[in-house]
């Protein structure tokens, strides 16, 4: 992909998403030649003038933190920080500052200009009148905004009602950083570039869906944040349903953001809506108390906070379906959990049983075939399946695994969902990126949800920090004979 001359400007320079994801993406992009101190530039925004004064040699620890093994080069660091600038700004209020960013911008005009907001969705609106102002606003400016956009559907419309008053929707990009992991992409072609799966891929065949994300950190920085906010919001009404929407998906007409975010927006409008009873049989949420994650002993998440009680849920597990041709029947499990016993990202498509068990009982238990997609911590695609131990002369059947990964072919290959999104950003494609309409019909499914529960008396079950979650999100499973696969688990069964 050719890079354009462009100049990335990261509201909340000095954050810990600018500091974790983004510069180590875009010093990525550097080190390929993409990005030079000639053709662009990347502007921090700071706080204060210490902040600022202090910004490098944060960015120099964290590269060195976040960046693989062997890939900072302090020869490369010296380079690409030439490229980098810090700017003292008040986001949320327009004052003299604002005129260094735009004395610095107005250099060069005719280049892409990149405004990412890693700051809360609370001053987005501020901080694009603060753009427009200066007149920053130009032809080839896209406006990146993270996730979650909104508390609810009305202050997700009043959001982008807000943004939509200074950029067009085809200036806006909203990221969801699991759409550019590689695998993922790679889900698209398996799905509508092999007649196996496309022929397969509906209610006739397939069992059921899990969709899983497990972290084992807690609170960390984010507290008033996330008690506020919870796994529903934080992770559900935008990971979990983007990834719900490409397994779902209708094959699009072709490649086009249009095309792609249309079929996306049919799954979302085709969720069922749950009544208050709905969401009592359906979804179980949870909230961690003390426990031994990875071999050290972790507080519980009122201890965390820092309050007496919080109904706010650390996790969730939730039966959706959808209610089309394709999916009529089929449960669409999702999870998602702080301090669990892994960090992982799983899809897990089950097939249906054989209609017709050949084998004799003492060959061994059956198990349905199963596609499982991991998205992280690394990257790649299985195929489970029954066969013959071949260590045995009596027939004996056993799963085994088919490995639909290449990466073993691509050994130099890095996958960075950030560097490729924001390639994709400056390039002005956004197929990978998410409509309002998405943002808004997802907050629509979710609302409904969240009232439930904030009106029922029921408490969130507690689990221990350092497991799967509640019991009570295995009893959801089992009620139709499903239980949850746990790939880290199966990793080390195998180990």
């Amino acid at each position: 992909m050719n890079y354009q001359a462009s100049d990335i400007i990261i509201f909340g320079g000095a954050g810990d998403l600018s500091l974790r994801k983004l510069l180590p993406a875009i010093y990525r992009i550097f080190s390929e030649g993409s990005l030079s101190a000639e053709s662009s530039s990347v502007l921090l925004s700071c706080r204060d003038d210490e902040e600022a004064a202090g910004l490098m040699s944060e960015v120099e620890k964290h590269l060195k933190l976040n960046l693989a093994p062997g890939e900072f080069s302090q020869t490369l660091w010296e380079q690409f920080s030439q490229t980098i600038q810090a700017v003292v700004l008040n986001i949320a209020e327009h004052d003299a500052q604002w005129n260094i960013l735009a004395e610095h911008l107005n250099k060069n005009p005719e280049r892409v200009r990149v405004f990412y907001m890693a700051i809360p969705p609370a001053i987005y609106g501020a901080c694009c009148e603060n753009l427009s102002t200066e007149d920053l606003i130009s032809p080839n400016t896209r406006l990146v905004v993270e996730k979650p956009i909104g508390y609810d559907t009305e202050s997700a419309i009043t959001i982008n009602n807000k943004m939509a008053e200074f950029f067009s929707e085809e200036q806006l990009y909203r990221i969801d950083h699991y759409l550019g992991k590689e695998t993922v992409q790679n889900l698209l072609a398996l799905r509508f570039n092999n007649l196996l799966f496309e022929q397969l891929w509906d209610a006739k065949s397939i069992d059921h869906v899990q969709i899983s994300i497990s972290e084992m950190v807690g609170l960390e920085k984010r507290a008033s944040f996330y008690d506020g906010a919870g796994a529903m919001r934080d992770m559900v009404q935008n990971h979990l349903l983007q990834l719900l929407c490409l397994i779902a998906m209708e094959p699009p007409h072709k490649l086009s953001a249009n095309s792609i975010r249309q079929e996306k927006l049919k799954v979302l409008e085709s969720l069922r809506p749950m009544s208050s009873e709905d969401v009592l049989a359906n979804t179980v949420r949870g909230q961690y108390v003390a426990g031994e994650v990875a071999g050290e002993l972790k507080s519980g998440y009122l201890e965390e906070l820092g309050k007496p009680s919080s109904t706010t849920e650390t996790f969730v597990a939730i039966r959706a379906h959808i209610d089309n041709w394709r999916w009529s029947k089929v449960p669409f499990y999702l999870r998602t959990g702080k301090r669990m016993n892994k960090r992982s990202a799983e899809i897990v498509v089950q097939f249906k049983d054989v209609s017709h068990r050949l084998y004799p009982g003492e060959a061994g238990a059956l198990q349905a075939n199963k596609l499982v997609i991991r998205l992280q911590p690394d990257e790649s695609m299985q195929l489970v399946l029954m066969a013959k131990n071949l260590q045995k002369l009596e027939t004996e059947l056993q799963p085994v695994t088919l490995n639909l990964n290449f990466a073993d072919e691509h050994k130099e290959f890095r996958s960075d969902a950030y560097k490729r999104l924001l390639l994709d950003v400056v390039g002005g494609n956004p197929s990978l990126f998410i409509h309002r309409d998405e943002v808004e019909q997802a907050w629509n499914w979710c609302d409904p949800i969240i009232e439930a529960w904030q009106d029922s008396p029921r408490q969130p079950h507690l689990y221990r920090s350092g497991t799967w979650g509640p019991e009570g999100s295995d009893q959801l499973l089992a009620e139709q004979g499903h239980q949850w696969f746990n790939l880290a688990e199966i990793d080390k069964a195998n180990t």
